[in-house]
């Protein structure tokens, strides 16, 4: 029963983390204000240097408005430990008959914890898909096999992995609207957009 609550309070404390402020925590903070005083200027000097050396990362391009930059009837989006999407809206060109959508996932938090994928639905689908999803569980990608209200999906991926999914453009075309989401639980309330053809 311990390791049942221990576990519940890890989750909870990690979707809080993901949900709250991005900033660190003071106390972290305290110990490095007092260090300058008793440690040579050369010495802080040092981590000055290097922090924006290990921060520089190749991202996926975002267009105005939080839009994905499209090349070629393909997209790359990101998914974080945040539980964000870096963009909020795909629009597929009409000359387009098949569309790639790449996912990276830029945190580092396994798939069981923080795991994402893409899901594409109508509007009016996506919060019975997800429903039905957590229901199919983690080994099927929190997809409910067989689903045909899914146009496409790719598979659910942990910090530091990739996957991608192509789809016919034509199956966006009809009655819409369409939207992207991930349908890891509790993900869909904010790891959303639109995509649509134009």
């Amino acid at each position: 029963m311990n390791v049942k609550i221990t576990v519940l309070t890890a989750a909870c404390a990690l979707a809080l983390a993901a949900c709250g402020d991005k900033s660190p925590p003071p106390v972290p903070a305290a110990p490095a204000t007092t260090a300058p005083a008793t440690t040579a200027p050369a010495e802080t000097a040092a981590p000055a240097e290097t922090a924006p050396a290990a921060s520089t990362t190749a991202s996926a391009p975002v267009g105005a408005g939080g839009a994905a930059v499209v090349t070629d009837c393909a997209t790359e989006i990101e998914g974080n430990d945040a539980m964000q999407f870096n963009v909020k809206s795909i629009t597929v060109p009409a000359s387009c008959s098949e569309f790639k959508i790449t996912l990276k996932h830029t945190g580092k938090m396994p798939v069981a914890a923080m795991g994402h994928n893409v899901v594409i639905t109508t509007l009016e689908d996506m919060k019975k898909v997800a429903a039905d999803g957590m229901g199919a569980g983690i080994d099927n990608d929190y997809v409910k096999p067989g689903d045909d209200r899914v146009i496409a999906h790719t598979k659910m991926i942990g910090g530091g992995e990739s996957t991608s999914v192509s789809f016919d453009v034509s199956k966006i075309k009809g009655d819409g609207p369409y939207e992207f989401f991930c349908s890891f639980p509790g993900h869909a309330a904010i790891m959303k957009g639109s995509i649509a053809v134009e």
